[in-house]
C-alpha cells in the first residue's frame, strides 16, 4: 500500500504496521490467551445479584430487624419492671442481635450507605465519657458525625457490662441509664428498619440486580469493593490488627471489640468470619458466589484454581482462631502471639481478594488504601 503524500519512512512503518493487523486481531480474539478478563465468559451477573440480594442481603437484614424489634422490647421491658430476669433478658437480646449484624454488616449500599449504617452501629472502642453525659443530662444528637462512638451496639455493651447490675436496677443514675438503653436499642432497630425497607418496598432489589454492568458504579464492582473493605478494614484490622497493636506502637487492648461483655468477642468475630466465608462460597438460598464467577474464569494461582486457594486460606485462618481465647481483650494482654498470628493469616486472604481475585473480574479498587495492603 502507498501514501505518496507522506515520507518514505512514514510510509515504511504504516505498511508493516497494516501487515500485522491481521495477527493483532487474532491474538486479540484468542480466548485461551491469559488475562482475558470477564468478558471473555459469558458469565450471568444479573443471577448473581439477584442471589445475593435474595439469598444473602435481604435475609440478613430481615433477620437483623426481628432481632432488633426484640431488643428495643427488652430495653422497654427492662426499664419498665427493673430486675435481675428483666436484665439479663436485655443482656441475651443484645448479644443475639449483635451476632446478627455480623451478617448484615458487610453489606453497605443504597440506604445503608446513605445513612452511614455501619458507623452509627458499631464503631469502637466506645466514648465512656461522653455515653455517661449522653444518658445523665438526657441531652444528644446521635445524628452527628461525631456521634458514631455514642451508641450502637458498642455502647450497648458498656451500658450492659461496664456497670454494675446494683448500679442498672437501684444506682442514683439507674433510670437514666435505662432510658439511655431504650434510646441506642430503638435507634439499631429503626435504622436496620430503613435499610430493609429500601430494599423491599423502596425498589433498592430491582434497581440493585439491573445495575449489572462492569463498571466502576456497577452493582458487581460496588459491592465486591464494599466486601472487601468490610473483610480488610473491619474484621482484620478492626477485631484483631488494632487491638493487637499491628498499627501502632503497642498493643491496645482496649480497644478490642466488646471489651466489657468480656468472652463475647470471639463469638463476633467468627460469626463475621463465617459470613464472609458463606458469602464468598455461595453458601446461602440458591447461592451464586464469587467462586462461581472465578470458576468460571477459571482463574488460577501456582497451577491451581484460585478459589481453591482463597479457601484453604479461609482454612488456615479457622485453625488459628482456635488457638485464641473467647475474650480478645485479655488474648491482647496474655498472649498477643496468637492475636498477631490470626492477624497474619487473615492478611495472607486480603492479598489474595484484593489482589488476585480483583484483577481477575476486572475491578478496580475504589476505596483508600492507607495501610499499603
Amino acid at each position: 500500500m502507498n501514501y505518496p503524500f507522506l515520507p518514505y519512512h512514514t510510509r515504511l512503518v504504516m505498511n508493516r504496521f497494516l501487515y500485522l493487523l491481521p495477527l493483532l486481531f487474532f491474538l486479540a480474539c484468542d480466548d485461551e490467551e491469559p488475562g482475558g478478563g470477564p468478558n471473555t465468559v459469558n458469565f450471568d451477573r444479573a443471577a448473581m445479584l439477584e442471589s445475593w440480594a435474595d439469598g444473602a442481603i435481604i435475609p440478613a437484614y430481615t433477620t437483623l430487624e426481628a432481632s432488633s424489634e426484640t431488643l428495643a422490647t427488652a430495653a422497654s421491658d427492662f426499664n419498665a419492671n427493673p430486675d435481675a430476669t428483666s436484665l439479663e433478658s436485655l443482656r441475651q437480646a443484645y448479644r443475639e442481635a449483635y451476632v446478627d449484624y455480623q451478617a448484615a454488616a458487610p453489606f453497605i449500599i443504597g440506604k445503608a450507605e446513605e445513612i452511614r449504617y455501619l458507623e452509627q452501629l458499631s464503631i469502637y472502642p466506645s466514648d465512656v465519657a461522653q455515653i455517661e453525659e449522653n444518658a445523665t443530662t438526657g441531652t444528644h444528637n446521635l445524628d452527628l458525625p461525631s456521634a458514631v462512638d455514642e451508641q450502637g451496639f458498642p455502647a450497648l455493651d458498656y451500658l450492659l457490662y461496664g456497670i454494675s447490675e446494683e448500679e442498672l436496677l437501684n444506682g442514683s443514675n439507674a433510670a437514666a441509664y435505662r432510658n439511655y438503653l431504650i434510646v441506642l436499642a430503638t435507634r439499631i432497630h429503626t435504622l436496620t428498619g430503613q435499610v430493609l425497607t429500601d430494599w423491599t418496598d423502596n425498589g433498592f432489589r430491582e434497581q440493585f440486580i439491573s445495575n449489572s454492568g462492569n463498571s466502576a458504579t456497577a452493582s458487581v464492582d460496588r459491592m465486591v469493593n464494599d466486601f472487601i473493605f468490610y473483610y480488610e478494614k473491619h474484621l482484620r484490622a478492626g477485631k484483631v490488627g488494632i487491638p493487637a497493636g499491628v498499627f501502632s506502637n503497642a498493643p491496645l487492648p482496649d480497644n478490642a471489640e466488646a471489651p466489657y461483655s468480656g468472652d463475647f468477642a470471639k463469638t463476633l468475630f467468627t460469626a463475621s468470619f463465617t459470613n464472609v466465608r458463606n458469602f464468598f462460597n455461595g453458601r446461602f438460598g440458591g447461592g451464586i458466589g464469587l467462586i462461581d464467577y472465578l470458576d468460571a474464569l477459571e482463574v488460577e494461582r501456582d497451577g491451581e484454581l484460585l478459589s481453591g486457594v482463597i479457601n484453604d486460606q479461609f482454612t488456615q485462618i479457622e485453625q488459628q482462631l482456635a488457638n485464641v481465647g473467647d475474650d480478645f481483650r485479655n488474648q491482647v494482654i496474655d498472649d498477643n502471639t496468637e492475636m498477631l498470628r490470626l492477624y497474619d493469616e487473615l492478611q495472607k486472604a486480603v492479598i489474595l481478594l484484593k489482589v488476585d481475585m480483583l484483577q481477575a473480574l476486572n475491578i478496580n479498587v475504589d476505596f483508600v488504601d492507607a495501610d499499603g495492603d
